[in-house]
């Protein structure tokens, strides 16, 4: 395959338009991932930073606890280039701890709370971490992990021996070591291993920033926003917002109550949230509540991402919010964002993801890797090219080809996807399916998306998820599981005839399930493998 080709370019911000990530002010914040977030403390203390319950801390409080735990981890040896693993639940200590490990110029490796020991321990020794910063409710994770390592360890709350305390805050800032260039490593996100080990996608300075230019390009955060956060900060979708909120002086809520939609709910509207992002099943549930009840006129812009939102949800969501903008939105850990459809797009063609990033290259190729003609319609697996592209993977095997390689200019990269997409005749994109969850049945291609999607297209479903079942004469056949909304009913039989009038033969559900809940990531994603 030539992935040095001439590929095609996104959308570009109109010429003049403002610098990408919130004016003149940030433009003079420096090279590296946290400089515009220190910026903003200097230039607005007073201002509040994080929202957790009913706690709030503004940016002169957030610095000193970023200043403390900076100068605890470079007192105990930690420096430029160590990695620190970070397994924290969504909280004001998780976003200190975040912008201490980058100030001191070493490696973030955020873990969700929701991490296994054998992940945790799988983590450590895959980085050769240096240290950890934890809580004391995580013990029984951290505590076996950690036995016999070489690390030091900080906890928050009650810490058993020889855990250390968490650090007191400083006022002081110290002239500490720091990254040098923006090449250097900033962080390690692990994946969420939906095929053997968990591997660690590496991001430097500049491939965050370049993510956060592009994204900033399209999204126009502002420092007068609310941002409400329900997504866990430490995988990409979450940990960017708590970047580029930051990082432009807004406000971010942190919230750890996705689990209890109405409460999440009752949250946006108290604080008068402006900026809301989630996952489909995140909003599958958020749709099944009576939104109207809650006073939500403050917010201005939903986005999606993680996984394509099914046709109909979109139109749920454009009906029950109408003053927000909705902009649906692809990508992935390894480039951040790859693509994103402009709200005034989204009632035309809602089952569409745009038509690339601003500042990147793609193309699409066919099942050996050939690129695809750059004009007309076309279905292949998409490759993004650019300086948001990471790398590569944390201690891949010299001489084993990955999805990434280098790109067609100096320093940037190229990655295959793995997600096949139908593109039209203008150069929309529209999502088909992983190709990892393809499977045949009668010998024809079925991509699980596009049943789930015409399922969802029912009254009284919330959620749908498809995976193949064993069939004697097929093969394999498709087998569907459906999540209804509170007190909608449903039978197989109306399922399957829904199915036939929309789908083609090989694609229509030989078997029909309903079920309380689908099976989930850390980072709210559909868990596919546990279907079977």
């Amino acid at each position: 395959m030539d992935l040095h080709a001439a590929p095609l370019r996104g959308s570009l911000p109109p010429e003049g338009a403002d610098p990408p990530w919130g004016g003149p002010a940030a433009d003079r914040a420096g090279p590296f991932i946290h400089s515009a977030f220190e910026a903003r403390c200097r230039e607005q203390p007073g201002k509040t930073a994080v929202v957790v319950g009913e706690r709030r801390v503004s940016y002169g409080e957030l610095i000193a606890q970023v200043h403390g735990i900076a100068v605890a981890m470079h007192d105990a040896g930690i420096t430029r280039g160590d990695r620190v693993v970070l397994l924290l639940d969504s909280s004001v200590d998780y976003v200190a701890a975040l912008h201490a490990v980058w100030h001191l110029g070493a490696v973030a490796v955020p873990l969700g709370p929701q991490t296994k020991a054998a992940k945790l321990t799988h983590v450590l020794n895959d980085t050769g971490a240096r240290a950890l910063l934890t809580q004391a409710t995580l013990s029984s994770v951290w505590g076996a992990a950690s036995h016999g390592a070489s690390l030091c360890v900080w906890v928050r709350g009650e810490a058993p021996s020889p855990a250390l305390a968490w650090p007191s805050p400083s006022n002081h800032a110290t002239d500490l070591p720091g990254p040098t260039s923006a090449g250097d490593l900033a962080t390690l996100i692990y994946t969420s291993g939906t095929t053997g080990q968990p591997k660690g996608v590496m991001l430097s300075h500049a491939n965050m920033l370049a993510a956060w230019r592009s994204v900033q390009a399209y999204l126009q955060l502002r420092p007068q926003d609310v941002i409400g956060l329900a997504l866990p900060p430490s995988f990409s979708y979450g940990l960017y917002h708590v970047v580029m909120g930051l990082g432009i002086g807004a406000t971010l809520v942190l919230e750890n109550t996705a689990a209890f939609p109405a409460k999440l709910v009752q949250r946006l509207a108290s604080e008068r949230v402006t900026v809301f992002p989630g996952v489909p099943m995140l909003w599958a549930s958020l749709l099944a509540l009576d939104l109207s009840a809650h006073d939500l006129s403050a917010l201005r812009l939903i986005t999606n991402a993680a996984a394509a939102l099914p046709a109909a949800h979109t139109a749920l969501l454009r009906a029950r919010l109408p003053q927000a903008q909705l902009l649906l939105m692809y990508g992935l850990t390894e480039c951040k964002r790859a693509s994103y459809l402009p709200h005034e797009e989204v009632d035309s063609r809602p089952e569409s993801v745009g038509r690339g990033l601003p500042f990147q290259e793609h193309w699409l190729v066919d099942e050996h890797g050939q690129r695809l003609p750059d004009q007309g319609c076309a279905t292949g697996e998409l490759v993004v090219s650019g300086a948001h592209v990471s790398a590569g993977y944390w201690n891949a095997a010299p001489g084993v080809a990955t999805r990434i390689s280098p790109g067609p200019r100096p320093g940037e990269h190229t990655l295959r996807t793995g997600d096949v997409f139908r593109r039209d005749e203008h150069g929309w994109l529209y999502c088909v399916g992983r190709t990892d969850d393809m499977f045949k049945s009668r010998g024809e291609k079925v991509y699980p998306l596009e049943v789930e999607h015409a399922i969802c297209e029912l009254p009284g479903v919330l959620e749908a998820a498809v995976a193949p079942m064993p069939d004697e004469r097929l093969g394999l056949a498709v087998k569907a599981h459906v999540r209804l909304k509170p007190g909608a009913t449903l039978a197989e039989r109306e399922v399957i005839r829904h199915c036939q009038a929309r789908l083609e033969s090989w694609m229509v559900p030989k078997a029909v399930v309903f079920v309380d809940q689908l099976p989930q990531t850390e980072s709210g994603k559909l868990r596919r493998r546990d279907l079977a």
